[in-house]
């Protein structure tokens, strides 16, 4: 009986530190969409035998610096330019990788007090975000309403100025990273005649509606996908790839499709 009792305390000691040992897959997001997505994909992973912890963010300079210091264990905010931007900045130099693209997020324009492209008046502020892989962005978006024409031949996209706008009749004056991409709503809230280049995830926390609310709206074409990114050492990791697999499935992505409505776009794992 006793060493029954013996053999059965050791089956439950290792029970106990098996579930003690449960790995959890702490995952940096900002709060709207990629937290809501993830939140929702949790019951998903449980039943494959994944935790997930989200731990969320409100700007854009630290999930990357998180992820390579190994604080957090994959993130879910970026899009490729701004990861491809974060990987060869020399005083960066993040060792991450994609693990896979999730979801477009089409970038707006909004104005408080310009209500068409039409009635902009001549030497308007564009307030664009210190995100500099946004810059090009927006003037390809302002430059495919006919607005202004981009130089051919820039050099160095992340290093935009008012320089490279080679035509440009309205005058707009582009002001190129004055303001954090999490103070955008504040700009527009403030300055009432200017136009406010705002990402869509931060213009519904702010309460707009990115299908009605942008003078001009970037189309699904767009290249700038939402991505899962990883240490290197961890790109063949099969709990990383089995969330990506499930960020990417119908299930997700018609979540994606139906509480967005179109405000963002899921890529079905083509990017």
């Amino acid at each position: 009986m006793k060493k029954l009792l013996f053999v059965l305390s050791i089956l439950l000691i290792g029970l106990l530190a098996a579930c003690g040992n449960d790995e959890v897959i702490k995952i940096g997001a900002t709060s709207t969409p990629h937290a809501e997505v993830l939140e929702k994909a949790k019951p998903i992973l449980e039943e494959e035998g994944i935790t997930i912890e989200i731990e969320e963010y409100s700007d854009y300079f630290l999930p990357n610096l998180d992820l390579d210091e190994g604080a957090i264990d994959a993130n879910y905010f970026q899009h490729i330019p701004f990861f491809e931007g974060e990987t060869t900045d020399p005083d960066k130099a993040y060792d991450i990788v994609n693990l896979g693209g999730i979801h477009i997020e089409p970038i707006g324009i909004y104005s408080k007090g310009i209500t068409s492209v039409d009635d902009i008046p001549e030497g308007t502020e564009v307030i664009i975000s210190r995100n500099d892989a946004d810059h090009l962005r927006v003037l390809e978006l302002f430059e495919a309403e006919g607005l202004i024409k981009v130089a051919d031949d820039i050099e160095d996209p992340l290093t935009l100025t008012q320089d490279d706008i080679v035509e440009n009749p309205l005058n707009l004056q582009f002001l190129f990273g004055e303001v954090n991409p999490e103070f955008l709503i504040e700009a527009y809230e403030n300055e009432e005649n200017t136009l406010v280049a705002i990402n869509v995830n931060y213009a519904i926390e702010g309460g707009l509606n990115p299908l009605d609310d942008p003078l001009l709206l970037e189309g699904e074409e767009s290249d700038y996908v939402n991505i899962i990114a990883a240490r290197s050492e961890d790109k063949d990791n099969e709990d990383l790839k089995k969330i990506v697999e499930v960020l990417q499935s119908e299930e997700i992505q018609n979540f994606i499709i139906e509480k967005y409505e179109g405000a963002v776009v899921p890529v079905g794992g083509n990017n």
